[in-house]
């Protein structure tokens, strides 16, 4: 396993998860939450899953490429439905969501 692709990946995660965060606080400070509700539960699924992948390449998991797979999914998902919405937020989540997909589609191959 390479130990720099995989650090590489572990930060793309942080970030990641980071920036979901992020996008679903600002999603609750709105005075009208409903019509965001999808999308603050798929950031906060990708937020956990880039947790998850993190944890499992830290400490070398059996699972770790099945995490990372997942975390590319969800990732992929939550960064079409992020570029749907004009916020600044929004945009920053879905490039690292991206950035993030990408990473962990490239551990799960390796």
């Amino acid at each position: 396993m390479n130990t720099e692709q995989m650090m590489t990946c572990i930060r793309e995660c942080l970030e990641c998860m980071k920036k979901c965060n992020q996008c679903y606080d600002a999603y609750l400070q709105e005075d009208e939450v409903n019509p965001m509700t999808a999308c603050i539960r798929l950031t906060r699924d990708c937020a956990d899953v880039c947790v998850l992948a993190d944890q499992f390449m830290t400490r070398n998991s059996e699972h770790m490429k099945e995490a990372c797979v997942l975390g590319a999914n969800i990732c992929t998902r939550c960064a079409e439905e992020c570029r749907n919405h004009a916020y600044e937020h929004c945009q920053a989540c879905a490039a690292a969501c991206g950035a993030c997909a990408k990473k962990c589609r490239a551990m799960a191959a390796a």
